[in-house]
């Protein structure tokens, strides 16, 4: 399976509009994408603006599939207006293993 983490800086103020417009995205994934397995959005404690977004999809190419998405161009255009310039950084992987006792936020 493919994993990505992507950690990203929100500009001061845009927290409200960065959260709308990831749920949305997040939620159209893995509604509407059958290789989109999972994809979490966390915020870190000690910085209100930080994120880290967890996401899991079937392979490479399902993950290319996400961004050809319309749900993902709509974020695209929310991401340029809410997110520090060059504070994105994807982390792309392969998931090797995995124990959960989930909980749904």
């Amino acid at each position: 399976m493919f994993s990505l983490v992507v950690q990203m800086q929100v500009r001061p103020g845009a927290r409200e509009e960065f959260l709308a417009g990831m749920a949305a995205n997040a939620e159209a994934s893995v509604r509407d994408e059958p290789g989109c397995l999972r994809f979490d959005v966390s915020a870190v404690a000690a910085d209100g603006n930080r994120f880290f977004l967890y996401e899991l999809y079937t392979d490479a190419e399902a993950f290319e599939a996400h961004k050809a998405s319309p749900h993902f161009a709509r974020w695209r255009q929310v991401a340029e207006r809410v997110l520090v310039p060059g504070s994105q950084v994807n982390t792309a992987g392969e998931l090797l293993s995995t124990h959960t006792s989930e909980v749904s936020a």
